[in-house]
């Protein structure tokens, strides 16, 4: 009797793994995926139609005949500053196609009268909560919310040199697809997955160097999960000087701090 319920239970393990990993909803019930703001605004802004305006996750490059910037401006490089004063007319954009001094003015509405492009208004298609992810996402990746720290900053100057965000996300904001991962997609450094992988320094650096965490690898689970993860952390110790992997562990620890994101935006 007592072999014939191992056997069940056996049997009901292999059936759950299996539809665990057949059945990616399965997953995300059992698990909670974890969403920054700007994730979600970056989403809405894939959606919505906005890469195809202002370039490939809003890099800008797009020509837009007429314009006398003769491209439609992207969001990142401090090129928000050039057309918004603060947040409040970042949120105006995205309601209502510019903020009301532009608006009011007739030169500008000949500029947009002569331009191919214009930006919609998508006050009637948003709700107050999409609105604000938008704005998370844009306050994100404007590259105006910057460390002070000469340290620091040479640690995020090193985090673009070797396109950490490119899997992190800007800022880290994570969200990124990785097939045959735990959760999914790939963590950023802006909550409780972040805090569950790297629990202190020398976790955080052991990722920078080896690209993996003997709790991590040589744990049952995550050793199932870490070998199967399509996309791998590299391992930067064969790359990067150790002082360049410790800024970036300065920068990233910043980041994870969250201070940053009461900033407002500034030039």
């Amino acid at each position: 009797m007592r072999r014939l319920s191992w056997s069940h239970g056996l049997a009901l393990i292999l059936l759950l793994e299996n539809a665990y990993l057949a059945w990616p909803p399965v997953r995300d019930l059992a698990l909670r995926a974890e969403a920054h703001p700007a994730v979600r605004g970056r989403q809405l802004a894939l959606g919505l139609g906005c890469f195809s305006c202002h370039g490939p996750e809003g890099r800008g490059g797009v020509p837009n005949h007429g314009s006398k910037y003769e491209t439609v401006p992207g969001f990142g490089e401090q090129t928000l500053m050039m057309f918004v004063k603060d947040e409040a007319e970042v949120r105006e954009y995205i309601r209502d196609g510019a903020p009301q001094r532009q608006r009011q003015r007739a030169a500008y509405q000949a500029e947009l009268a002569a331009q191919a492009l214009r930006m919609p208004a998508f006050g009637d298609w948003l709700s107050e909560a999409e609105s604000d992810a938008l704005v998370a996402y844009l306050r994100l990746v404007s590259g105006l919310l910057r460390p002070t720290d000469p340290a620091i900053t040479h640690g995020e100057q090193m985090f673009g040199r070797l396109g950490c965000a490119a899997c992190h996300g800007e800022m880290g904001m994570g969200g990124r697809p990785n097939p045959g991962s735990l959760k999914g997609y790939i963590p950023g450094f802006l909550g409780d997955d972040y805090r569950e992988l790297v629990r202190d320094d020398a976790e955080l650096l052991a990722w920078l160097r080896d690209g993996a965490l003997a709790r991590v690898a040589e744990h049952p689970l995550g050793h199932y999960f870490f070998e199967r993860q399509r996309v791998r952390m590299p391992a930067y110790k064969h790359f990067v000087a150790d002082d360049d992997l410790r800024a970036i562990a300065a920068y990233v620890r910043w980041l994870a701090a969250g201070a940053w994101q009461e900033q407002p935006l500034a030039p």
